[in-house]
């Protein structure tokens, strides 16, 4: 029932937003995500360690999409329980709740991918090269689609949703963090997909 939970968090994240102009935008891939993760679930499609990968990711999503990636207030936060903010104890410019997300969604959606791919046949060494590219691909996609946004929707609405904060290499540092979630969990991904796929019927091509 956890997507359950990810629509209640869905609509929570609606409740007295500082940006609810912005939200239909943010949260189109939402719903699509969630509609995707209740048809897999009804069909068994993954493992619940796939599934789980899924909705970390997305639940990173509806923090972002709750105050804009630019605007997470971990620094709060973190004074809040550790009494120093981060960004001054990094020495950061920037507000890097979006470098996170990138980060994740290499890290986090390397590993159903790789077991779909491992469960219609092909060979373990085959899945991981295949899902590491497909990972890729969907990243480099999503930093087409926000340069679409850039271009298309007024300056001041674009950089609320793409969240760019002034750098100009924003697209390349985003791929590059994805690339490094994907590095730091392909050694993981022998054993993941071994056992995502234990108990789960075997799909053939």
């Amino acid at each position: 029932y956890s997507y359950i939970m990810t629509v209640f968090l869905l609509g929570a994240s609606l409740i007295r937003s500082r940006f609810p102009e912005q939200q239909s935008l943010q949260h189109v891939p939402t719903i699509m995500a969630i509609l995707g993760l209740v048809m897999a679930a009804n069909k068994d499609w993954l493992s619940p360690v796939s599934f789980a990968c899924l909705i970390g990711f997305l639940w990173l999503h509806l923090l972002g999409a709750r105050y804009l990636y630019s605007y997470v207030p971990y620094d709060d936060w973190s004074l809040q329980l550790l009494g120093f903010s981060l960004s001054d104890q990094m020495g950061w410019q920037r507000n890097h709740y979006e470098r996170l997300v990138h980060f994740c969604f290499g890290a986090l959606c390397l590993v159903p991918v790789c077991e779909i791919a491992y469960r219609r046949g092909k060979n373990l060494r085959m899945a991981i090269l295949l899902c590491f590219c497909v990972v890729m691909a969907a990243s480099a996609l999503y930093e087409i689609f926000e340069w679409l946004i850039s271009i298309c929707m007024a300056p001041r609405n674009a950089e609320y949703y793409n969240g760019q904060q002034g750098d100009f290499w924003d697209a390349q540092k985003d791929m590059v963090l994805a690339l490094a979630g994907c590095l730091l969990v392909i050694p993981l991904t022998p054993w993941l997909c071994r056992r995502c796929s234990d108990g789960l019927p075997r799909r053939n091509a």
